[in-house]
C-alpha cells in the first residue's frame, strides 16, 4: 500500500482527533507551507489575533539563527524573519516551531513592549508551555541546528594568544561572511584585555575571491587589443592625409 492510502486509513481511524500541527503526516500533506498563511493561522489560534500588524518574511542571508524577531523605529514596527538557508530543507515541524518561538517574542513586544530579543524569562516560558501543551509542539528556548550553522561558517580566524588554549572556542572565530575580528565586535575590548593575541585567517571557501580576478584578466586583453587598434588607425590616417 502506498503512503497516501495509509494516511487515509489513519485519518479514518481517528476522525474526531485533529492532527497536531507538527504531526509527521503534514510532511506529505503540506511539504512547502506558506509561512505567512501559517502565521495568520497561528495568530488566531494561539495569540488572540494580537499579531496582525507583525511582518513575516524569509531572509536569504541569515545563517546564524533559524529565526529572529526585531523591533524597528519609534512606531513599534515588529518583524519576524525566518532563515531560508537553515529552514528550507529541514522538516516542516522545525519551521512551525521556529515561527511560534518568534511569535512569542512578538507577542511580548506588542503587549508589554518587551524588547529583549534574547530574553526567555517566565513570561516567555509560560506561553511556550501553553502552546506546547495545546498543539503537541516542542518549542524550546534555543534551536539546535548547529550542524547547519557550521556549514555556512566558512571563514575562520584563530588567535595566537593564550585564549587558543581555553574553552569553549580555543581561539577560533568562524563566520559566514569575510569579516575579520575587530573593534566592531562587542567582545573585542575584553579579548584585548585578557588575551591580547592577534587573529590570523586560516580557512576560507574554496576558490573564494578568484572569480573576480579571473574576470579582470579576461577584460584586460580586449581593452589592450582595442587600444592597439585605435592607435594603428590613427597612425594610418596620419600617413594617409
Amino acid at each position: 500500500m502506498d503512503e497516501d492510502f495509509l494516511l487515509a486509513l489513519r485519518l479514518q481511524e481517528h476522525p474526531e482527533r485533529p492532527l497536531s500541527i507538527v504531526d509527521a503526516s503534514w510532511e506529505m500533506l503540506d511539504p512547502n507551507p506558506d509561512a505567512r498563511a501559517m502565521f495568520l493561522q497561528f495568530n488566531d489560534k494561539f495569540f488572540w489575533g494580537k499579531l496582525s500588524g507583525v511582518e513575516v518574511k524569509w531572509s536569504p542571508r541569515m545563517t546564524l539563527c533559524a529565526g529572529v524577531c526585531s523591533y524597528e523605529g519609534r512606531g513599534g514596527l515588529c518583524s519576524v524573519r525566518l532563515s531560508e538557508p537553515l529552514l528550507k530543507l529541514r522538516p516542516r515541524k522545525d519551521l512551525v516551531q521556529t515561527l511560534l518561538h518568534e511569535m512569542i517574542h512578538a507577542l511580548l513586544f506588542v503587549t508589554q513592549n518587551n524588547r529583549d530579543r534574547d530574553g526567555h524569562g517566565p513570561e516567555f516560558c509560560n506561553h511556550m508551555n501553553r502552546i506546547n501543551q495545546a498543539s503537541g509542539t516542542n518549542i524550546t528556548i534555543y534551536h539546535s541546528f548547529h550542524d547547519e550553522v557550521d556549514v555556512y561558517r566558512q571563514h575562520w580566524w584563530r588567535c595566537n594568544g593564550p585564549c587558543q588554549n581555553h574553552r569553549p572556542f580555543f581561539g577560533y572565530v568562524k563566520r559566514a561572511m569575510n569579516r575579520p575580528p575587530s573593534a566592531r565586535d562587542p567582545w573585542w575590548a575584553e579579548h584585548q584585555r585578557t588575551c591580547g593575541g592577534t587573529y590570523t585567517k586560516i580557512k576560507e571557501p574554496e576558490n573564494y575571491g578568484k572569480t573576480g580576478k579571473s574576470d579582470k584578466k579576461k577584460d584586460k586583453n580586449p581593452s589592450y587589443e582595442t587600444a592597439t587598434a585605435v592607435c594603428k588607425l590613427n597612425v594610418f590616417l596620419t600617413i594617409l592625409f
